[in-house]
Order: structure tokens, then sequence, then C-alpha cells
């Protein structure tokens, strides 16, 4: 007698978005080793302080901000997949401009301005590839999963963080900032080929009067969000730099503390914003956040900062697909890239404009002094938030029209 057993194989739509994910982490483990690197080249290596740190990690969101409404309309016109590839050539050439700007660094103004274009090619790439992947895997999931799926969107982005701030530290010390640029341009480049083969899905034409219901139906939530990403910025802006000034080593768990508790909120509560509500799961969240971002400033001791650092970053991890719940379901269906590029461009604009900001005012009052404003500027988050829980009214309209 002879006993057959079957397995289930893999659907294509499992597949494409495990594909996906797979892109967002690979991009993503790339741009987390740029982050405790960035800091210690710009100051150590270059001679520049906190404001042109800040100035050069601005670069990179404030790219994004003006390539992010440009992203979501080509990921609903040209499809999600355009979108990606065309994200991952930007990352793939920003890659050699990190590598350039290493070949003239005994020239430091010169080496700084290549490494604002690398950053500010590596935003665009950012917003291509999270605004694609993000339209992509929700029309591949349907409307139910929503909430969850830009949490996973998510997840997968910060995992790739928490583990490439410690290859960052290791490339770099042992092999400069020239090894950031080749891991990019590598990391990059193996994507594009891996993300080629994956079934495209078909974009949808917007008429002008959708691109306005977008932009009139996301500007809440996005500024709640903005507010709410301060703390973000400060993290991968600042929080080496402080950690090294304080002698609290190793400065780069500072981020990995961030992005691995972040990582563990979604895996066990990313169902949350669907089943309790886009808005009052963010609102919840963003006090843990802000609790976290005071610790920081508040810490002697290491172990608390970096208790500190792991708070914040499990208090962020509901914020993002929480307004972004929000934000998508008061958009139109047929735009929800569009809807996702916007929402996010709030964040690009509060970092674009706070972090050489914020930047200016360490130099002043010093670095541990703008963790405690980030916090404070986030809690403004949450009558936003009261806001958008007592009004449903626009999801009422959109689904009546």
């Amino acid at each position: 007698m002879s006993m057959t057993i079957s397995q289930q194989p893999a659907s294509p739509t499992d597949r494409s978005l495990l594909s996906l994910m797979g892109c967002i982490f690979t991009v993503f483990l790339v741009t987390g080793a740029a982050l405790p690197a960035l800091p210690l080249y710009i100051h150590d290596r270059l001679g520049f302080g906190a404001f042109t740190v800040g100035l050069v990690s601005g670069a990179q969101f404030a790219a994004s901000l003006a390539s992010r409404l440009w992203s979501g309309k080509i990921a609903d016109q040209r499809g999600p997949k355009y979108a990606v590839i065309a994200g991952l050539v930007m990352a793939a050439t920003a890659g050699l401009l990190y590598l350039a700007s290493v070949t003239v660094a005994s020239h430091p103004i010169l080496s700084i301005a290549i490494l604002l274009m690398g950053r500010a090619l590596l935003g665009g790439a950012e917003s291509f590839i999270m605004t694609g992947s993000q339209s992509w895997c929700l029309a591949l999931s349907g409307p139910g999963n929503v909430g969850r799926m830009i949490a996973w969107i998510g997840t997968s982005m910060f995992v790739a963080l928490a583990l490439g701030a410690p290859l960052g530290s290791f490339l770099f010390k042992d092999y400069g900032f020239a090894s950031i640029g080749v891991a990019t341009f590598i990391g990059a480049t193996i994507t594009l080929l891996l993300i080629i083969p994956v079934s495209a899905v078909r974009g949808m034409s917007q008429r002008e009067k959708a691109i306005t219901r977008v932009l009139k139906a996301v500007w809440l939530p996005g500024i709640a969000m903005a507010f709410s990403s301060l703390g973000y910025g400060m993290v991968t802006a600042f929080a080496v730099l402080l950690f090294v000034q304080r002698g609290w080593q190793p400065a780069w768990l500072s981020f990995t503390a961030f992005a691995a508790a972040l990582m563990i909120a979604r895996v066990f509560f990313g169902p949350l914003p669907d089943r309790l509500g886009g808005a009052r799961t963010a609102m919840i969240f963003v006090v843990i956040h802000s609790g976290g971002m005071v610790l920081i400033w508040l810490s002697p001791f290491a172990w608390l900062a970096f208790v500190g650092a792991a708070l914040a970053g499990f208090g962020y991890a509901l914020v993002y697909p929480g307004f972004g719940m929000e934000a998508v379901a008061r958009a139109p269906v047929e735009a929800r890239g569009l809807a996702m590029g916007v929402y996010t461009a709030f964040i690009d604009l509060a970092l674009g404009i706070f972090a050489p900001l914020l930047g200016l005012v360490a130099n002043v009052i010093g670095l541990g002094p703008v963790f405690l404003i980030a916090a404070i500027l986030a809690l403004c988050s949450v009558p936003i938030a009261l806001w958008l829980r007592r009004s449903p009214q626009h999801q009422q309209e959109r689904n009546s029209s």
C-alpha cells in the first residue's frame, strides 16, 4: 500500500509578497549599514559638526519628499513594479556616489557635496521602493489586510535596519566608508536582478479629481505622522554621536535596540490597527515612544539609555501603520499608491526640516536635549488621533461615492 503525502505549494501571490519583503529587506539592510558609519565619517573623517550631520541626514528625507508624489503617481499609473525597479537603480547609483565621496575625502567640501548627492539619490530610491512595494503588496493582499500589510512592510524595513547597524559598524571600522558604498551598490544590484522576474500588477489611471481627494483625505494623518516621526529622525541622525560622546559602547546598539524592539512589537502586536482601529493604536504607541525618548535624555547610564532606545522603537512600531491605515481608509481605492506616497511625504517634510534645525540646536545646548524636544513634539499627534477616531465621515463619503 502506498501513501502519498501532498504539500500545499506556495501560491504565486505568496511568492510575490515574499519577494517584495525580500526586496525591502535587502535595500534597507545596506541603508542601515550607513546609519552608524555616516555620522562618524562626517564628524571624525571630514571634520564637520552636528549641523552638517543633520543636513546630510535631512537631505535624504528632503529628496524623499520631493519624489514622494511622483513615485505614488507612477506606482498607480505605470504599475508598482516599474516604481520599485526605478528605485533600485537609484540606490545602486547612490552607492557609487558614496565611493566617489571617499576618493576626494582630502577635499572635505567636495566630498560632502558628493555625499549629499548620494544621500539625496538614496532618498529618492527609498521613496520609489517603499511606495511601489506598498502599492504592490496592497494590490496582492486585498482590502481586509491593510493595517497588517503596512506593518509587515515596515517590519521588513526595520529588521534590515537593525541588522544593518552592526554590519555597518564592522565594515566602517575595518574597511572604511568605501565599504558602505560597495555594499550599497551590490545590495541594490542583486535585489534588482531578483525583482525583475516577479509578476507585475496593473497600474490604475488617476483623474485629477482623485488626486485632489487624496490630498484632502491624507493631510491630517500625515501631520500626525510627521510629529510622531521626529524621534525616529533623531535616533538615526544623532543617537550614535550622543552615545559616543557619553562613552556608551557599542554606540551602534542604540539604533539596533530601537529597530529590534520595533520588530518585536510588530510581530506580536501587528494586527492591532485592524482590530482596535488605526488612530487608537497610533495614539497608544506614540505615548510609549515619547517615554523612550525622554529616557534617553534623562539616562545617566548606558544600559538605561539602551532601554530607552528600545522603548522608543517599541512605541514607534505601530504609529506608522496606525496613521497609515487612517490615510488609506480615507483615500480613493484607485489611488492607494498615491495616498501612501502623500502620507509618507509628511515624514520626509518633518525630518528634512527638523534634522538640520535640531542639529543647530544641538550645537548650542547639546545632543541630549534634542531627544526631549522630539518627545514633546511627538505628543502633538495625540489630539489629532483623537479627532480622527471621532471623525469617520471621510470614509463614509468615499464608500458612498
